[in-house]
C-alpha cells in the first residue's frame, strides 16, 4: 500500500519531504494488522480480547517508531520549519498533481494491470530473503530434535520443527527481563518476536503448536499481536519500501526506530492487559 501510494504525486504532495520516508515505519506496523489479529482471535474465545489489546499496543508502537523516524528524517533533509512556514511553493490543488496516463480507456486500465502487476513481482522478490531466510534460521534455533518412539532418545528426521534449541536457552538467560517488561512464562515465547523480525506469517504459523504445548498465555497473545503487527515485514520488506521512497540511505534510521518501536508495543500491551485484568 505504502509503494503505492508513494509513486501517486497526488498523494505524495500532501507530506513534506522529510515526512515521506517515515510512510515505511508507519505501513510496517500495520501492513499485517487484519491476518494477525483474526489468527489470533480463531485460536479461541479466551484470545479475543487479548489480540485487541495487542491492536492498542501496535498503535503505541507505531506512534513511537514514526516520531523517532522523523526525528532522523529531520536531521538529515536539515529541515527548517521556518523556511517552511514562509514558503510558498507547492501544489494548492490535487487535481493539478493527478497523472493520468496516455491512450483510451481500455489502454489506461492494461497499462494499469500490467503496472500493478509488476509492482507485485517486485515487492515479492524483495520479501524472499527475510522469509526465507531469517524465518528459517529462527526455526532451526527455535525447536529441538524428535523424540524416537521406541528408544526416548533425541533424533533428526529431517521433518518439520527440527532444530537445535537454542533461542530458548537464551530465553531462560534473559527471563529475569522477558518476564517483567513482556510477561513472558515460557523461555518459547521468545520465538515469535524474534521470527516476526523476518515475516509474522511465519511467526503465526508457531502460536497453534505453543497453544497446544500449553506454553503460551492470553497474555502472550496480546504481546504477540502487538510485537507481531508492528514487526510485520521488519527486515523483508524495509529495504524494498525505502527504495521505492527514494530513501535508502535512511533504511537502517527506519530499521532503528522500528525495533524499538516495536518493543514498546509488546512492553505497552503487557501493561494494558495487566490493567484491563485488574479490573475486570
Amino acid at each position: 500500500a505504502i509503494i503505492s501510494f508513494a509513486k501517486d504525486k497526488s498523494f505524495t504532495q500532501y507530506f513534506k519531504k522529510y515526512q515521506i520516508p517515515a510512510l515505511c515505519n508507519l505501513g510496517t506496523a500495520f501492513g499485517m494488522g487484519l491476518i494477525v489479529t483474526t489468527f489470533m482471535m480463531s485460536q479461541g474465545k479466551e484470545f479475543i480480547v487479548p489480540a485487541l489489546v495487542g491492536n492498542l499496543g501496535a498503535i503505541i508502537g507505531s506512534i513511537i517508531s514514526v516520531r523517532l523516524m522523523l526525528r532522523q528524517t529531520k536531521k538529515y533533509y536539515n529541515y527548517n520549519p521556518e523556511e517552511d512556514k514562509n514558503s510558498t511553493d507547492g501544489v494548492t490543488k490535487a487535481e493539478e498533481m493527478r497523472s493520468i496516463r496516455d491512450g483510451n480507456v481500455f489502454q489506461r486500465s492494461l497499462d494499469s494491470i500490467l503496472e500493478g502487476g509488476k509492482l507485485g513481482v517486485d515487492m515479492g522478490l524483495a520479501i524472499i530473503p527475510g522469509v526465507l531466510v531469517v524465518c528459517t534460521l529462527v526455526m532451526l534455533l527455535t525447536f529441538g530434535p524428535s523424540t524416537d518412539p521406541t528408544t526416548g532418545q533425541a533424533v533428526y528426521n529431517g521433518v518439520a520443527y527440527e532444530g537445535i534449541k537454542l533461542l530458548p536457552k537464551i530465553g531462560d538467560k534473559l527471563g529475569f527481563i522477558l518476564e517483567p517488561l513482556f510477561g513472558f512464562t515460557s523461555a518459547e515465547a521468545i520465538a515469535f518476536p524474534v521470527t516476526s523480525l523476518g515475516a509474522v506469517g511465519a511467526a503465526i504459523s508457531l502460536v497453534p503448536k505453543f497453544i497446544a504445548d500449553g506454553v503460551v498465555t492470553p497474555n502472550d497473545i496480546a504481546v504477540f499481536t502487538a510485537m507481531g503487527m508492528c514487526w510485520s515485514g521488519y527486515l523483508s520488506t524495509h529495504i524494498g519500501m525505502m527504495d521505492a521512497l527514494n530513501a535508502r540511505e535512511l533504511a537502517g534510521k527506519a530499521i532503528l526506530s522500528h525495533t524499538i518501536g516495536g518493543l514498546f508495543a509488546g512492553i505497552s500491551a503487557h501493561f494494558i492487559f495487566m490493567f484491563i485484568q485488574m479490573i475486570f
